[in-house]
């Protein structure tokens, strides 16, 4: 098992120290299936996370090339999982993201298996094989994929996985110094192609 751990400790201006993992360079693929096999950490101020970013910004920096969060998890909101893309045409700064969110109960205490399946014109996300979520043409919100703007999904992205502390959403209610080591673990990661 993979262990991203959070500490309390002060590092270059900073009250915490974490890590991630990215496959940049080494691991990029355009379509496919990902399975992550993880547990998150609990504790307001934590936020893990699966997700994906461009890796050579065809359209543009963020958010023109696109963003996709397989999975987010923000410990303030307790069994909460959020799946999101961010666009040019939809992201957060404009309050226009495409965003799903389901309930685990258990995403603290087991591992489960957060999942996409990457295709042309559509991504579509899985927890346990449960789909939740489905972006792109034919999906509810019936994106134009012909629009680099509004589907930039068409180019080689990168895996990353990541246990942030605080920021502008797992922060939002601040942070709770007593969960800290925190341990977002992770068991496997499977691409197919």
């Amino acid at each position: 098992v993979l262990n991203i751990r959070a500490i309390k400790e002060s590092y270059m201006g900073n009250e915490y120290t974490s890590g991630r993992i990215v496959t940049k360079y080494q691991g990029d693929w355009t379509y496919g299936r990902i399975q992550v096999r993880a547990k998150v950490p609990e504790g307001r101020g934590t936020w893990p996370a699966v997700w994906m970013l461009p890796t050579n910004n065809t359209y543009g920096g963020w958010p023109f090339s696109g963003e996709i969060d397989i999975m987010e998890y923000v410990g303030y909101d307790p069994n909460t999982i959020h799946g999101t893309i961010h666009t040019g045409a939809y992201n957060h700064g404009l309050s226009t993201q495409i965003g799903y969110t389901t309930s685990v109960p258990t995403a603290e205490e087991e591992f489960h298996v957060y999942e996409m399946i990457w295709e042309p014109s559509s991504i579509k996300l899985f927890i346990d094989g449960v789909q939740f979520a489905t972006f792109g043409y034919n999906a509810d919100t019936n994106v134009d994929i012909l629009n680099s703007d509004a589907w930039p999904f068409d180019q080689p992205f990168h895996l990353i996985l990541n246990l942030a502390i605080g920021g502008n959403w797992g922060g939002v209610q601040g942070v709770d110094d007593s969960i800290f080591p925190a341990t977002f673990q992770v068991d496997y990661v499977r691409v197919f192609q």
